[in-house]
């Protein structure tokens, strides 16, 4: 192979500043290979996000333990390809396995700068699952069934501006635009920054829960400091949900869901709501058209003119 780097043009560094990517070692057995220190140099350098990072290491992990006995640049594309359909066989899910290709195609082509040596490794064929969303009524109950003030923001914030559970996170106290009524996103999905809206009765609540809670730094704080717990987010709505008799699961991300899918369904237009959800493409947001009920709830089922 060639290295063609001073060949052609480089793209633009990310001006963002590293974070610093830890490799947890547990106790393994002897023998063990742990993702290599220029794997890991390299997460840090091209600033992947710390949750990105640990998927591609452990999946990294995974695939360098298979060939315990081989030298990684000896392992071929039948390799690759025959360890893949291992794991189709071990009943691994399309999302694992997308995610085990990146693993191993960033080693050789990132970390190596080998010329994308296993681009024709085949990847399963995507499937298309529609977001799940619940009504404006079980969201309602949900709030209402938090235990605090608190929990009751956490919630709020989650379905009113279409926040990830990172995002939500990372909010910081300045992040909170009461003036223009809007929610900076910083470092969101991609890195990018992005706008959101402000609830008035949110931003009410949002009063009540500082003059209470008095966080110093990042709106939502642990009691001992420093940021709130992602698993804490998950645990206040499970139990919100379960207060309120839902007895569907309701993760964060689906509070998300419903919130673009009822945007769609009071008839904002689908740009504004690609734009407050920070998708690049409108392609990613138009899904929300196939659950939003508008549409067909207008359509007569044949059925009824028998």
């Amino acid at each position: 192979w060639v290295h063609g780097q001073h060949f052609f043009s480089t793209k633009i560094a990310n001006n963002n500043p590293p974070l610093k990517i830890t490799q947890q070692k547990r106790e393994r057995p002897e023998g063990y290979r742990y993702c290599p220190e220029e794997y890991i140099q390299k997460l840090e350098i091209n600033c992947y996000a710390q949750n990105t990072a640990r998927v591609y290491m452990a999946c990294f992990e995974a695939f360098i333990n298979h060939f315990k006995e081989r030298e990684l640049l000896a392992i071929d594309e039948k390799d690759i390809r025959d360890y893949l359909q291992l794991l189709v066989r071990k009943n691994r899910s399309e999302s694992y396995l997308n995610q085990m290709v990146n693993a191993i195609k960033f080693y050789y082509e990132v970390v190596l700068q080998m010329p994308n040596r296993f681009y024709s490794i085949d990847r399963p064929r995507k499937s298309t699952a529609l977001p799940k969303v619940i009504s404006k009524e079980e969201v309602k109950a949900i709030i209402s069934h938090a235990a605090n003030i608190k929990h009751k923001c956490i919630i709020s914030l989650l379905y009113s501006a279409g926040l990830r559970r990172n995002e939500l996170l990372n909010l910081k106290l300045t992040d909170i635009d009461s003036k223009r009524m809007i929610i900076l996103v910083r470092q969101g999905k991609g890195k990018k920054d992005r706008q959101s809206i402000l609830s008035p009765a949110v931003l009410a609540d949002l009063r009540s829960y500082f003059k209470e809670w008095k966080p110093k730094t990042f709106l939502f704080e642990s009691p001992t400091g420093g940021q709130y717990g992602s698993s804490s987010v998950l645990k206040i709505i499970k139990t919100a949900a379960e207060k309120a008799n839902i007895k569907k699961l309701v993760p964060p991300h689906m509070l998300r869901h419903s919130f673009a899918t009822h945007l769609l369904e009071d008839g904002v237009d689908l740009r504004y709501i690609q734009v407050l959800l920070g998708h690049s493409s409108p392609k990613t947001t138009e899904i929300y058209t196939h659950v939003a009920t508008t549409s067909i709830g207008a359509i007569t089922s044949p059925i009824d003119t028998l």
